[in-house]
């Protein structure tokens, strides 16, 4: 039997499974994030028991003398492992917060290489192994069979007289994690009103070829996040 598919059209499927979500404290970032389907957080904020969603805490763990006993980095691995082999019933992986993450990966790094700062790492070896490690998470968070959403916080930066919010996570971090990310969301809250919003995203998304029908309720209630199903005559062209 040929490897090849049928000579013939085929329904598309597009059906955005990587999300990143950036806001303010108490915005509605992980409230949003939980609505996906069956999801478990990989937390960093020291709440992972005040979740109502199964979470896991990421943490680097020292012995007495300091030295690195359990890392984020080893951490990581066996959860990627896990849910790549083994039997569970998660849909969503949540990463909250994906700064903290980072943060917790540099200083990994340092403490098996037993140094203050990547930079006192000879060669640059300490920045490799850092990238690797980053840009290794979030192709295998890519490859599995689950949505995956990444959240942010928020720096507020001055444009005019106005002021705007854009994700805190380092500008060469956020490349590599938007780059692999279908949708980019920014939560507010404005009195009592939650707003969500598109800022970017990697195509336009259709309703009609989104087979996911939990996926497709939550983005229907985002302003921007599902286009408008063109019309036969522009369709035609």
């Amino acid at each position: 039997m040929s490897i090849l598919p049928p000579n013939k059209p085929q329904t598309p499927i597009d059906t955005p499974r990587n999300f990143f979500i950036y806001g303010a404290t108490m915005s509605g970032k992980s409230f949003l994030a939980e609505r996906f389907p069956n999801p478990l957080f990989l937390n960093t904020d020291g709440n992972a028991l005040a979740n109502k969603a199964p979470s896991m805490q990421l943490r680097n763990v020292r012995n007495s003398d300091g030295t690195a006993k359990n890392t984020v980095i080893e951490q990581l691995d066996k959860i990627m492992l896990a849910l790549q082999t083994e039997n569970h019933s998660f849909e969503t992986v949540i990463i909250d917060v994906i700064d903290d993450v980072t943060m917790l990966i540099e200083q990994a790094v340092c403490l098996k290489a037993k140094v203050d700062a990547l930079a006192d790492i000879p060669y640059g070896k300490g920045y490799a192994t850092f990238n690797a490690v980053l840009q290794g998470m979030v192709m295998e968070l890519k490859a599995l069979p689950v949505n995956v959403i990444y959240i942010s916080r928020v720096a507020d930066v001055e444009d005019g007289d106005n002021h705007r919010e854009i994700p805190s996570l380092k500008t060469k971090y956020y490349n590599v994690v938007n780059g692999n990310c279908d949708l980019v969301i920014h939560t507010q809250k404005i009195g009592e009103r939650y707003l969500r919003t598109i800022k970017d995203k990697r195509k336009k998304y259709y309703a009609s070829r989104i087979d996911d029908p939990k996926i497709l309720r939550i983005l229907k209630a985002i302003s921007g996040a599902i286009t408008p199903e063109p019309t036969k005559e522009k369709a035609g062209k």
